[in-house]
């Protein structure tokens, strides 16, 4: 590897934990993004394989808080068939600057969603029961 490499490396916010600096929505570059989960997801894949469970679970830490796997993350949320549809907490994110700061609220004791609604369906004895 080069120290070119290296340096564009060490320069990069998308890699690693996420930075305090905000984050236009616009300007996350999406390959980028991509191919860097592909490959912790490549690495994590690796480790199970071989059996080194304490990588795997430092791998899974690095994706989970890193600026890419999160903005993965609210991308696939909000861009798919199912957007408008709020969560239990009756929450969408529709606006940029709302995917942007949901990137950001996304860390380990940040966002906390309410427990599941339970919603009941009526059974053909005349009982009930949940979904």
């Amino acid at each position: 590897m080069t120290t070119e490499t290296t340096e564009a490396r060490a320069s990069d916010p998308s890699v690693g934990a996420t930075t305090d600096s905000p984050t236009a929505w616009h300007q996350i570059n999406w390959q980028h993004a991509e191919r860097n989960v592909r490959r912790l997801q490549a690495r994590i894949a690796q480790a199970t394989l071989e059996g080194k469970w304490g990588k795997v679970k430092a791998l899974q830490h690095l994706l989970t808080h890193s600026l890419s796997g999160k903005a993965l993350a609210v991308r696939r949320v909000t861009e798919n068939t199912g957007k408008r549809t709020p969560g239990v907490d009756g929450q969408t994110w529709k606006t940029p600057e709302q995917k942007a700061e949901a990137i950001h609220t996304l860390r380990q004791r940040g966002y906390h969603p309410q427990p599941s609604r339970r919603v009941y369906i009526p059974k053909s004895n005349g009982a009930t029961r949940f979904l």
